[in-house]
């Protein structure tokens, strides 16, 4: 299949700024199930000043704010082919070890509500894919989809004692509770190509875990499903801090506001 991406981001500010660098990780992986067609980025009052490929092999853009604006835009658009894998990434690269992914972060430490979400888990389920199928479905039934609910600081713990939650926190629930099953597992930020809609309001979040015999296999939460041609990553981590879309620091009383569009549709291709 092939999807066709349009993602803009735009920061209004209160007043000009004075010095900004944002980092962003906005370009998909070309990796098993995906290979990108073509993908450019542009900026307004904004400077790329650096381009690197960081530890979990996420390309990474750094930008710099024009000082004294009080607008800047980033505008991504491409085209990617994928496959239907039944969300099978395959065997483990990038340059951290794997057995960091079973380490906890601060957003994925389990407290008291995760360690008993975990424990009513059936122990009878030999099969470790289907006790994270089952994982994923007893976390929706627990944190209800909710927008606003949460923000991107929200632990995994908060998450499940508010019962409330976005897909961001659908991962780093599942994240920790596999972490404590002793199966390690990835954050991954992207694109998912909706049914029902071409414009979406932010990009999409999921989890992986790294199962004996079939490498990295992908869990969408939030949906029930593993992912499917229609889905893109972009980028892979511990959890969100590794892999979101933008990050930054500012020098000043600068306030933002934050507006970000995203499209995703299937591109018919030339026979």
């Amino acid at each position: 299949m092939r999807l066709s991406i349009k993602h803009t981001t735009r920061y209004k500010f209160d007043s000009p700024v004075i010095h900004a660098l944002q980092r962003l990780r906005l370009t998909p992986k070309s990796t098993q199930g995906q290979q990108i067609a073509d993908w450019t980025m542009r900026y307004e009052n904004a400077v790329p000043e650096l381009e690197y490929e960081d530890q979990h092999f996420n390309t990474v853009t750094l930008i710099s704010i024009e000082p004294g604006v009080r607008e800047v835009v980033i505008a991504c658009e491409g085209t990617v082919d994928t496959e239907d894998n039944a969300g099978v990434i395959g065997k483990h690269s990038g340059h951290m070890p794997l057995w960091s992914f079973l380490a906890q972060t601060d957003l994925t430490k389990p407290g008291p509500k995760m360690k008993t979400m975990i424990a009513q888990l059936s122990k009878n389920e030999a099969d470790p894919v289907a006790r994270l199928h089952a994982l994923s479905a007893a976390i929706r039934e627990n944190v209800e989809y909710k927008t606003g609910a949460t923000g991107p600081n929200t632990t995994g713990e908060e998450a499940v004692a508010g019962g409330e939650g976005v897909c961001q926190d659908h991962a780093h629930i599942f994240l920790g509770a596999a972490r404590a099953m002793d199966i390690p597992a990835r954050y991954v930020s992207g694109y998912l190509m909706m049914n029902d809609r071409i414009d979406q309001e932010a990009t999409h979040a999921w989890a992986e875990a790294h199962m004996e015999g079939l490498g990295w296999v992908g869990f969408d939460i939030s949906n029930g499903i593993s992912p499917d041609p229609r889905y893109v990553r972009v980028a892979t981590g511990r959890d969100y801090r590794d892999a979101a879309p933008i990050t930054g620091i500012s020098y000043g009383t600068v306030r933002e506001d934050l507006f970000v569009e995203v499209s995703v549709e299937q591109q018919q291709t030339e026979q």
